[in-house]
């Protein structure tokens, strides 16, 4: 109970502008940004290790990559895997708590149980994230900046450590406004993945010049 006092005392008195940057768990894998993503192409790329990514911009907007592995009680060697990115804008109170809001359209899902069926599952994502508080600090074993986030539940997330800023993201609005019919696409692993919602967009060839400009920001190298 002390902590969480302490937690949330620490995170209503943060200053914002520590947020800016991004983020990401101890796997320094999973990463926001292209190398996630592709808007253009409409897919995911999927990281060696699983791990969990956010950014934050200085003019409210938010990213965020998740790559997990869900655990299978009945067969332990056979877990499923999801990967999901959504980005939008976030608000914070004068409390520290904070709303990240995404953009409905954007949002993406991949959903994949190869012991169940040979077909992975991509949809459109859209969750609103609700946060109780926020805390910056240096960790102490690592010796970079640590992002805490305290879900709506009350749980602390895993901690996530600064590895850009400026933040790796995506551009910050619609990119995916226009969906079309389902379709099928084969996986370099010989999945298929059923595409719920596929989007064509005859102005996608115009994000390979914001694009370029989007991946700009030194790197923050911890150990």
């Amino acid at each position: 109970m002390i902590f969480l006092w302490a937690f949330l005392a620490t995170a209503a008195a943060v200053n914002v502008e520590e947020l800016v940057g991004t983020w990401t768990t101890k796997s320094k894998q999973v990463f926001t940004g292209p190398d996630f993503y592709d808007p253009l192409n409409d897919r995911f790329f999927e990281p060696n290790l699983t791990g969990i990514s956010y950014s934050f911009d200085g003019e409210g907007h938010y990213e965020e990559a998740f790559y997990r592995a869900i655990a299978n009680p009945t067969d332990p060697s056979c877990p499923s895997g999801i990967m999901q990115w959504q980005h939008g804008t976030y608000t914070v109170s004068a409390d520290g708590s904070m709303v990240l809001h995404p953009i409905a359209s954007d949002g993406r899902q991949l959903l994949s149980q190869p012991c169940v069926q040979d077909t992975a599952f991509y949809t459109r994502y859209n969750n609103t994230e609700k946060f109780k508080g926020f805390s910056v600090s240096v960790d102490a074993y690592n010796h970079v900046q640590r992002l805490d986030l305290q879900q709506s539940t009350g749980e602390i997330m895993h901690p996530m450590y600064l590895a850009y800023r400026p933040p790796k993201m995506l551009p910050t609005n619609t990119l995916n406004p226009i969906p079309t019919s389902k379709k099928k696409r084969e996986l370099s692993s010989g999945l298929h993945v059923v595409i719920k919602e596929e989007l064509i967009n005859p102005d996608r060839w115009w994000w390979f010049g914001v694009l370029a400009t989007s991946l700009g920001g030194a790197a923050f190298f911890f150990s």
